[in-house]
């Protein structure tokens, strides 16, 4: 995801917001999911289909690989790469695609079991605050860099001070909540004062305080029960954490296939979505003595993150359909066919532009009645694994080797 400055969060109707200025901010893409964290967008000039004639690439970059989504600025766009042992974050010219600085540091790592096949790339997406770009690199190391010169403010080594560097690296995006930062690492979840990365608290991890593994998600603030509360998803259960304290508020048991809780928490209706590979689909309703399951069914998401509009939940699942869901019945109102392993999504609320990792982009209508596809296009025949930017007229887009720019409009 008004704002007195970039990056302060405001929580309305129970959501992450800070919509009062969004008008300015749908020009920037500043963290994980979009400046309000759920990926939506409050733009409603979105083009009425999707054609090679409308959907044009301005510019493309070669770069190393990347699981990190862009971040986009009023003039800037910034993006990780892994090579030759080291970690390097650039800042390109939105208009142009020029180099303006590159900064690297050494950092690698090989991660164990089924994600060594799709390679050992830094994972997080930064955040911005507009004046200093946060970077989680794959050993655990947060970044602060300053957004003009690419000169560092400050590191915080995670995996040096707490003993252990996750089993899959850094894969949480970190989150910034006005003059502090909150990411998962280190065995656990932190809060940090971002002007100079001291720790403020450190809390919980999985198995009581031990979060060994790493997490897979990344958390939201949300208003819950007249609450405003962090939300954390670790590998195997899903919390609420006071933003001051960090103690745990409340906690509920996510059963998964080895601990593959991956989808950002999402809140709809004072309650939070979740699903995962090897368990299940369920609405949770946050109460002051816990949580109570309001629905649950049998549909597995896996790592895509759902777009919520309305009462309705599009989920990319496991088994590679595209699933809407009723909120409000815990119901499928259709699934489709087989698309993609991998989906990123970005909604205006009237219709999703989905990005798989195939390198195809979608534009799908928001139609509970029926999959409805306005236009797709192939835009690479390089996989696209990370997360998809719009700010205003142009979508970025960061393929496997390359980072682009495209403009669309009807």
């Amino acid at each position: 995801m008004g704002m007195v400055a970039a990056g302060t969060w405001c929580a309305m109707d129970g959501l992450l917001d800070n919509r009062s200025v969004l008008a300015e901010d749908n020009q920037q893409w500043l963290t994980w999911r979009g400046s309000t964290r759920d990926s939506l967008v409050n733009d409603r000039s979105w083009p009425s289909t999707l054609t090679e004639e409308n959907f044009k690439k301005v510019w493309s970059v070669p770069f190393g690989d990347s699981y990190s989504g862009p971040i986009v600025t009023t003039s800037s766009v910034f993006t990780t790469e892994s090579v030759e042992g080291k970690e390097r974050v650039t800042c390109v010219d939105r208009r142009t695609g020029e180099t303006r600085w590159s900064k690297d540091w050494e950092g690698s790592m090989k991660v164990p079991f089924f994600a060594a096949r799709n390679g050992s790339w830094i994972r997080s997406t930064p955040a911005s605050d507009g004046q200093t770009l946060f970077v989680g690199g794959i050993r655990d190391v947060l970044v602060a860099l300053d957004c003009q010169t690419g000169d560092e403010k400050w590191r915080m080594d995670f995996g040096q001070k707490f003993g252990k560097v996750p089993d899959f690296g850094m894969v949480c995006s970190p989150l910034i909540d006005g003059d502090f930062i909150y990411v998962q690492a280190g065995k656990g979840l932190h809060k940090l004062n971002k002007n100079d990365g001291t720790i403020v608290w450190s809390a919980i991890g999985d198995n009581g305080d031990i979060m060994s593994s790493g997490a897979f998600s990344s958390p939201v603030i949300a208003t819950l029960d007249g609450k405003r509360q962090l939300l954390v998803q670790t590998r195997s259960y899903l919390a609420g954490v006071d933003l001051e304290s960090g103690s745990k508020l409340w906690s509920k048991e996510i059963a998964s296939f080895r601990g593959m809780n991956i989808l950002t928490p999402t809140v709809w209706d004072n309650g939070i979505f979740t699903s995962s590979y090897g368990g299940k689909s369920l609405l949770l309703d946050v109460e002051s003595s816990g949580t109570k399951t309001r629905w649950e069914n049998k549909v597995e998401g896996y790592m895509s993150s759902p777009i919520v509009i309305d009462h309705y939940i599009y989920l990319h699942l496991r088994n590679k359909r595209f699933a809407c869901i009723d909120m409000k019945e815990g119901k499928e109102a259709w699934i489709t066919r087989p698309f993609g392993e991998y989906w990123s999504m970005v909604s205006n609320g009237e219709k999703i532009l989905a990005l798989d990792q195939a390198g195809k982009i979608r534009l799908i209508a928001h139609n509970p009645a029926e999959y409805t596809m306005l236009g797709e296009v192939k835009v690479t025949d390089e996989e696209a694994w990370a997360h998809l930017a719009i700010a205003g007229s142009d979508v970025v887009i960061r393929t496997q080797k390359s980072l682009c720019l495209y403009q669309w409009k009807d």
